[in-house]
């Protein structure tokens, strides 16, 4: 079974091909030129299947980042996937975010996950044992403070570590760990389409934004609004 998976929601775009247990080629690519990483998305899944000997034809099954995450990012990889999807009619799987940062944690022990939503808000989301004790969620810094963090692994970015330590909870940042996210999300496809194979059509893939994404109104849309 072929897998392809790609994330174009998080701090890098992560794009791997496997087949069965198997990685074939795991690429990430970093911003670059000032371009957003998720334009490099096409190209590299392109010449990943190159390198490979192999056509889209040859996927059996794909997965992506639903976020949440870069509003960007979650457009970019969702729309891809589910046009790939739909043309080769094979199965889609969405995974979150929050879900594959918990696979950092190599333990048995809780996993907190993190992220910031701006505004005073967290993403956050909790697992254990690779199970979902809390699905993904936005939340308040006052709410998120109510969460209990005791003897759990804490997976934040930049910002999230930041105001978790303030008030008094350590935290990993995800960013500085160097963790190929890439291999984890393909890993979560693979064991989700093994155990619900015919629970994933491309149809009932929906991006993951927990928020509504930002609106920018322009002069002409002020115009024609007056």
């Amino acid at each position: 079974m072929k897998v392809l998976t790609f994330d174009t929601s998080l701090d890098k775009t992560y794009v791997t091909l496997s087949d069965n247990d198997k990685f074939l080629s795991d690429k990430i690519i970093e911003n670059h030129d000032e371009k957003y990483h998720s334009a490099f998305l096409i190209p590299t899944i392109v010449a990943i299947l190159k390198n490979n000997n192999l056509t889209m034809q040859d996927i059996d099954v794909i997965g992506t980042n639903i976020g949440p995450g870069s509003f960007t990012g979650i457009r970019a990889c969702v729309t891809v996937a589910r046009v790939m999807a739909q043309q080769l009619n094979i199965p889609l799987v969405g995974v979150s975010s929050l879900e594959i940062l918990s696979q950092i944690n190599k333990e048995t022990s809780k996993t907190i996950t993190v992220l910031d939503a701006r505004k005073k808000q967290y993403y956050t989301a909790i697992y254990e044992n690779n199970n979902e004790i809390q699905k993904p969620e936005l939340t308040s810094e006052e709410n998120l403070l109510k969460k209990d963090f005791s003897n759990a692994f804490v997976i934040a970015d930049k910002v999230s570590h930041d105001f978790l330590q303030e008030k008094g909870t350590n935290s990993v940042i995800y960013t500085e760990l160097n963790e190929d996210l890439g291999k984890h999300l393909n890993k979560l496809v693979r064991q989700k389409i093994e155990k619900s194979p015919d629970n994933f059509m491309w149809a009932k893939l929906k991006p993951l934004y927990l928020q509504a994404p930002p609106v920018t109104i322009t002069s002409k849309n002020k115009l024609s609004q007056a």
